[in-house]
């Protein structure tokens, strides 16, 4: 059979493929142009600028300063920074199993892991590490702080720690330091187990599955699955444990991508633990990526009723690519859907507006879609809760507060002031105790508001003694409006205050310990979980 290709198609296809290969050539010079002038203008700086310049610094901050415009999940990583991202992935390195913060002074201890050398050491949170091997690290940048208490197991050093303003000396040799991502697994009651999971890192599933195991032994025959605050993490670990109560074949998760090879559809091709338990998740605002494809597709099959806060919003996908000299670039390369066909990103990075601010994807619109049972879901903005359960909506001085570092600063008074608390179950933070907080907040000077620190910028510019009584009276009545504005989230502030005060006394594993007994989102979720016929008739259609 002959095919008659006319000479108008023909030159239609010659002229198609030549733009494109012009457009091609076209970015590809861009691109090229782009980093020769990089390239020329490092050059001219290095040779002739004033002062010595440090080149690795320099460069860092205009490829961070590069990105910042896209997505915040898009970043350069130098040597260190993969180390620890490294770290993240894989749940394990060698150091003294602390999380800290980093200031002028030096390394403050945030939290002491239970188990590891810096507790062996007696190290709490709130010391000062002041010197490393005898060499003061006062003034010393982030960077140049991380790397000292992270090295080789084994390896030993000496630490001058200022402790209430008393300078102790401590000897420590570090660990292997493993994160276990489920910290804590037991039974509620007879029949209803709980298990939370803190991070999708490589030993996530294993983890999970192992705590269920454990729990199944005990007599479990419901459970509570905890993903509030999960950041997320890897892809494939919340693809595992979705399939540990999903069946063979089906579809968890698909993703859309520039690239066609990154396009992919992930199905659940495991034998599943548990086909029939009644599970809830719990989730909240900080539940994000990883939790939200686990919650998104156990609600989407009907496999769960979902409880708490609407999610985060994050249905972006990231991949490491590899950059010269051991440097890294993590890259959004895709979006993700849950298998009803929902992709909940909620902010909509690239549409940013001329002032910075990014839209929300909701604010156009919200879709529909259908559960398998044909419930009713939604798109844009997170996976939204079949229960919802309500909090007092956070003032901007909440938020602020919670933000700031007053609450670990006035625990730690706390702790030097009260030598025992009883039992973590027990313990509840009283009304008593928050008019000692108010008090502490009026020497703290890390809790300061917007109009705090607008007036007293003000101040500065205009000081003369005529206005100095006035100004302290408008301070006063700055700070009374501060309080007032937490006081109608103490809800929010008591919870944060307990966890802070049960993790100085009894580790992270107080908290768990108190939270089975008295948070209400559990105790919402056991009482549900006690009714089957109310929990049935959630995963149905209505």
């Amino acid at each position: 059979m002959k095919i008659n290709i006319s000479k108008k198609t023909i030159l239609v296809l010659l002229v198609g493929t030549i733009f494109l290969s012009f457009s091609f050539k076209s970015k590809f010079f861009e691109v090229a142009k782009q980093i020769e002038i990089y390239n020329t203008l490092f050059k001219e700086l290095n040779m002739y600028y004033v002062d010595e310049i440090n080149p690795a610094e320099l460069t860092d901050k205009a490829i961070k300063n590069t990105l910042k415009d896209l997505d915040p999940y898009t970043n350069f990583y130098n040597e260190q920074d993969v180390e620890d991202a490294r770290i993240r992935r894989e749940g394990e390195y060698g150091g003294i199993g602390v999380s800290v913060y980093y200031t002028k002074k030096g390394i403050q201890i945030r939290e002491v892991y239970k188990g590891f050398s810096a507790d062996k050491a007696g190290l709490k949170a709130g010391d000062m590490v002041i010197s490393i091997d005898g060499q003061s690290i006062k003034n010393m940048e982030r960077e140049q702080l991380s790397m000292y208490l992270k090295g080789t197991p084994n390896s030993k050093f000496s630490v001058d720690v200022d402790r209430q303003g008393k300078i102790l000396k401590k000897e420590i040799t570090r660990d292997k330091v493993v994160v276990n991502p489920v910290p804590f697994a037991e039974m509620i009651d007879e029949e209803t187990g709980y298990i939370v999971l803190t991070r999708f890192n490589n030993k996530a599933s294993s983890q999970v599955k192992k705590a269920f195991k454990k729990l199944k032994k005990k007599g479990m025959k419901k459970l509570v699955f905890d993903l509030r605050s999960n950041p997320g993490g890897s892809l494939l670990e919340s693809i595992n444990i979705s399939n540990f109560f999903l069946p063979r074949g089906k579809k968890i998760v698909s993703t859309k991508a520039k690239v066609k090879k990154w396009s992919n559809t992930y199905r659940s091709t495991n034998k599943p633990l548990d086909l029939e338990i009644p599970i809830v998740v719990l989730v909240n605002g900080r539940s994000a990526s990883a939790s939200e494809i686990v919650s998104g597709s156990l609600q989407d099959y009907d496999r769960a009723v979902i409880m708490g806060k609407r999610s985060f919003g994050k249905g972006l996908v990231q991949r490491y690519r590899e950059l010269t000299y051991g440097t890294q670039l993590k890259i959004t390369i895709s979006k993700y859907y849950t298998p009803s066909g929902r992709c909940i990103q909620e902010l909509d990075y690239a549409n940013r507006k001329k002032d910075g601010t990014v839209p929300k994807f909701s604010d156009q619109g919200i879709h529909e879609f259908k559960t398998a049972n044909g419930r009713t879901v939604y798109d844009g903005g997170g996976v939204l809760p079949d229960v919802i359960i309500n909090e007092s909506k956070r003032t901007k001085a909440t938020s602020k507060l919670l933000q700031s570092k007053a609450i670990f600063n006035f625990v730690t008074q706390y702790f030097y002031s009260n030598s025992e608390l009883g039992s973590p179950e027990n313990f509840k933070f009283q009304d008593s105790d928050f008019k000692k907080f108010t008090n502490y907040l009026k020497t703290d000077t890390t809790f300061v508001t917007q109009q705090e620190k607008m007036f007293k910028e003000a101040y500065k510019i205009s000081k003369t003694e005529k206005i100095s009584k006035e100004y302290k009276k408008i301070q006063e009545k700055l700070f009374d409006i501060k309080i007032e504005e937490i006081s109608k989230n103490k809800d929010i502030i008591y919870k944060a205050i307990e966890e802070e005060i049960l993790k100085r006394y009894f580790y992270k594993e107080g908290v768990y310990k108190h939270n089975i007994k008295n948070d209400n989102t559990i105790k919402e979720a056991l009482k549900l979980l006690q009714n089957q016929a109310k929990y049935k008739d959630l995963l149905s259609a209505k």
